[in-house]
């Protein structure tokens, strides 16, 4: 579509009273079937996707702004907007909605129908229109107690502003302002600051206008110190005359312009500063003053964007070596509140914005500015970074990686940002967090593209190790060269603990990068160091740094632990903690308890062989005699390959029954009768689910044999083993219950017939026992299990059925059944 006139942006007010763009399209009008009514309908430009379908409501008040834009409101909360390229456009499109309404064009607001009496709406109806009393001193309280009237109902209201409008009441009232305010006539100043008030809450476009002129608005401003609440009149014309001034830095050719920045200047201190905090009734009524501050913000951004010469002019003068230091100050602050300005652009205004800066030589500049002495143009300028990187962080990045072919390492913007960082004089770093946190985004994968001919995280990854990586550790080197922190200050722990953060980051989310950094440069022997800090957070940034390499389960990072023992100073730090009950204690157990279910088997044999005496009277969590209790398992395992290739053949065959095949063979037990079992044999029912396996459960029952021999029951299970390392524990281990006689002899049970689910018997192990048996013709052989291991248990009750299966079974059961 070409026609301009009915080309419109769509807006809606979020919950922060700002405007959101909905998009761009074209705006018409016409009857749809589904909403049966007239609907003002929005198609976007670039899909023609329905961006808006709104009923012309009768009862919905329309209000017409600035010529060019049509505000309303489809429910309580849920406000809409028309922005209109052209007059012409909003023109017609003001005209069909009062033709729908049954309104006169020339109005600027539609009427809302409220519930009144039928003796208001007959008087509102006889009278055309509100007529106002003489401007005179006289007549100001009447003027005062009208306008209070007038608020609450939209009607009158509505009658109010078209009475100020038309009879160019606002100029009359100022000029009596200054009447009163020459002859101190207290009394009048404040009936004038509640009229102004009432003005400001009629909430119309074409007063605002009118107040808001170079002429009146230091009048309305005037007229707003008076408040009758106060003692003593406020000083707000002071202030904007002398206190403030307007810095031109760069000089505006255009008068248009600069009169727009004076006025949105002024508004927003009206806003801000001069009327009272508004109630929630009186919030909604001032909604067209929050606009039209927006689209005053809008529009000077645009102006200054489109003036090329002035954009030139700036960033020259920011570069230019001869720039004097106050004038740079005065550019980096304009430059800021230009880039806050932009924040209220839509989208696709924001990027052409941002383009446009990042042209000019916007980054470059920064440059120059950050190297600057002055605090407050260094922090205005990592202000305006921050918005650059929050926009966009592949420009950034594309910036700094072709800096690096040009420059040294020492002055790379990225270099200044993190040498800022770890400089930051604030003793809470409020900058320094700032910083770390564009860093991170910087340095963040899920933000970085990927493209057929380039992969932006592999360039940037391996330029931000190989030039700047040494700039952020240099803090945490130079502070761990010995066994504790050289300097513990509160300050300075803080910014350790900055660094740290991000190197966790960097563990989390980059791989063989970070990986060759910290095994090359023994960084986690460094960071542990930490552990010994009097600062508790400080430890626990370490802690946590540790915790995330284990957490990757990388065994190159594991055999680098255990090559320069890094856990003794965990270990450390465990024990100098005592008894105590806190947050170190729990990172640290919570550590070895990680290493422990997820069965790390290198870190579970390192920590076993050369801190088990350290750690073997800890007694009141389970966790280290787990730990212990693993490493038995994986040296038993070690002991007896035959054993450890036989659970995998089994597991390569086992199977799961079901609960009805649980039943079936718990009622086929019950009903066997006892005369007909034979001593010696345990009954196990068959299945047609079931494969012979009597050629795999030989060797186990040989092997188990040799173990009944060799381990009487009851016996303590000793392991001896020759570590490595700087200790060299001997342990000693015992088991108490069925856990040890599944460990170290074969299990002796005595079954009745009425308690089929004995521990220990043949009956259960198919069902909950931990230990499980393998049943011959001469007797009961225990195989070893574990007790953790649930599909071991498995893979052993399974066999035993295919054991039972492949011998012939005696159709009759005993009463008792043992083994010797």
């Amino acid at each position: 579509m070409t026609d301009t006139r009915r080309r419109v942006k769509v807006y809606t007010l979020n919950e922060d009273r700002q405007w959101d763009d909905r998009g761009t399209g074209h705006v018409s009008s016409g009857y749809v079937e589904r909403l049966r009514g007239t609907s003002l309908l929005v198609r976007a430009e670039s899909d023609g996707s329905l961006l808006l379908e709104s009923k012309i409501n009768p009862n919905t008040a329309y209000q017409k702004q600035q010529d060019t834009l049509i505000v309303w409101s489809e429910a309580e909360n849920y406000d809409l907007a028309l922005s209109f390229q052209e007059k012409a456009g909003c023109d017609e499109i003001w005209e069909k909605i009062c033709q729908v309404q049954g309104k006169d064009p020339s109005v600027e607001i539609t009427q809302d129908v409220v519930d009144e009496s039928e003796e208001e709406r007959f008087d509102d109806m006889s009278s055309p229109g509100l007529e106002l009393p003489p401007c005179e001193l006289s007549r100001l309280e009447d003027l005062a107690e009208l306008v209070a009237s007038s608020l609450p109902s939209p009607l009158r209201r509505e009658k109010l502003a078209l009475a100020v409008e038309n009879d160019n009441y606002i100029r009359k009232i100022l000029e009596l302002f200054r009447v009163c305010e020459d002859l101190e006539n207290r009394e009048g100043l404040h009936h004038l600051y509640e009229i102004i008030k009432g003005i400001f809450l009629l909430n119309r476009t074409a007063l605002f206008e009118v107040m808001f002129s170079e002429e009146c608005i230091m009048d309305v401003i005037g007229c707003l110190e008076f408040d009758p609440a106060l003692p003593q009149p406020r000083r707000h014309r002071e202030f904007l005359t002398k206190t403030a001034r307007f810095k031109e830095v760069i000089p505006i050719s255009d008068p248009e312009l600069r009169q727009k920045i004076h006025q949105t200047y002024r508004v927003q201190y009206i806003q801000d500063m001069v009327l009272p905090t508004p109630s929630v009734f009186e919030e909604n009524m001032l909604s067209t003053l929050h606009s039209f501050i927006f689209f005053n913000k809008v529009e000077i951004v645009g102006m200054l964007q489109d003036d090329e010469k002035f954009l030139t002019d700036l960033f020259a003068q920011l570069t230019d070596e001869a720039t004097e230091d106050d004038k740079r100050h005065e550019l980096v602050n304009f430059l800021k509140e230009f880039c806050a300005f932009s924040q209220t652009l839509q989208p696709q205004n924001r990027d052409a914005f941002f383009k446009t800066l990042s042209n000019m030589g916007i980054l470059p500049a920064l440059e120059v500015i950050l190297g600057m002495d002055d605090v407050q143009v260094r922090g205005a300028a990592t202000d305006i970074f921050s918005y650059l990187v929050e926009y966009n962080p592949s420009m950034v990045r594309e910036f700094v990686m072709q800096e690096s072919q040009q420059n040294d390492d020492d002055i790379l913007l990225i270099n200044l940002i993190i040498e800022h960082m770890i400089c930051d004089t604030d003793p809470e770093l409020g900058g320094a967090v700032q910083l770390m946190g564009l860093l991170r985004t910087l340095v963040d994968p899920e933000n970085m593209l990927a493209t057929a001919n380039k992969t932006e995280k592999t360039e940037f990854l391996s330029f931000f190790y190989k030039h700047c990586m040494h700039v952020l550790s240099a803090p945490l080197l130079a502070n761990t060269t010995e066994d504790k922190p050289s300097k513990d200050d509160f300050q300075t722990s803080q910014l350790l603990a900055l660094i740290l953060e991000l190197l966790t980051f960097c563990v989390e989310h980059h791989t063989y990068h970070i990986k060759n950094y910290i095994i090359n440069k023994d960084i986690l022997r460094r960071v542990l160091v930490l552990t010994a800090s009097q600062h508790a957070f400080l430890a626990l940034c370490a802690l946590r740094f540790m915790r995330r390499i284990i957490g990757l389960k990388d065994e190159f990072y594991n055999r680098y632990i255990m090559r320069n023992f890094l856990f003794e100073p965990v270990i450390k730090a465990f024990l100098n903690n005592g008894s105590r009950y806190n947050l170190i204690n729990s990172a640290i157990i919570e550590m070895f308890e990680y290493v422990r279910v997820e069965d790390i088997k290198s870190l579970t044999a390192h920590i076993v062989e050369n801190y088990w005496k350290a750690l073997e009277d800890v007694s009141y969590v389970q966790t280290f005699k787990g730990l212990k209790l693993r490493y038995e398992q994986q040296r038993e395992r070690q002991d007896n390959p035959k054993l450890d290739s036989m659970r995998s053949i089994l597991r390569n065959h086992r199977f799961r029954r079901d609960a009805r095949t649980l039943e079936d063979e718990e009622e086929m037990w019950f009903n066997t009768d006892e005369d007909d079992l034979e001593d010696g044999e345990a009954v196990v029912p068959p299945s047609d689910k079931m494969k012979p396996e009597q050629d795999l459960m030989e060797p186990i029952s040989k092997f188990m044999e040799r173990k009944k021999v060799k381990d009487p029951e009851d016996k303590e299970v000793l392991g001896k083993s020759t570590l490595s390392g700087r200790q060299n524990p001997s342990f000693k281990l015992s088991f108490s219950g069925s856990t040890k006689s599944s460990l170290s002899s074969p299990p002796s049970a005595s079954l009745n017939p009425g308690s089929p689910g004995s521990p220990g018997s043949p009956g259960s192990g198919a069902r909950s026992s931990p230990s499980t048996a393998v049943t011959t013709k001469g007797g009961l052989v225990g195989l070893v299990d574990y007790p953790d291991d649930d599909d071991e248990e498995n893979e052993d009750d399974d066999d035993e059925d295919s054991k039972g299966q492949g011998d012939t079974l005696p159709p009759s059961k005993k009463s008792k059944l043992s083994s010797s």
